[in-house]
């Protein structure tokens, strides 16, 4: 995880959310999983520890993470079907009206999008 850059356009919790996320979404957490330790994402990513604890408590309100007391975060089981409900949702409602403007901006059409797309298989 340490290979971040880190982005002016979001905050710094919201980035290392997303990159546990990730995590998730690609099985590299899995359920039953302890997640890094808050000090030791910190001391990583060279950022305060209370950025990182942010990170991890958006997971835990959101339901897929759990806080064990003193063993550490717990990735739970169905955490993987509820991200990837909810990311969907997330890009049809944030980033798929701005696509789809641009889209209709370039004047490109669903055949060349397709094609594009064969050709980067």
């Amino acid at each position: 995880m340490a290979d971040i850059q880190w982005r002016e356009d979001q905050p710094i919790y919201v980035q290392i959310r997303e990159r546990l996320v990730s995590m998730i979404l690609d099985g590299r957490l899995s359920p039953g999983d302890a997640l890094p330790s808050v000090r030791s994402i910190a001391t990583e990513l060279q950022v305060n520890p209370m950025t990182a604890m942010k990170a991890y408590q958006s997971l835990v309100d959101e339901g897929v993470v759990e806080k064990r007391r003193g063993r550490g975060m717990f990735c739970l089981e169905g955490a993987r079907e509820k991200l990837l409900n909810m990311e969907k949702q997330r890009f049809l409602e944030q980033e798929w009206p701005h696509i789809r403007q641009r889209i209709e901006d370039l004047g490109l059409s669903v055949d060349v999008l397709m094609k594009t797309r064969g050709a980067s298989d």
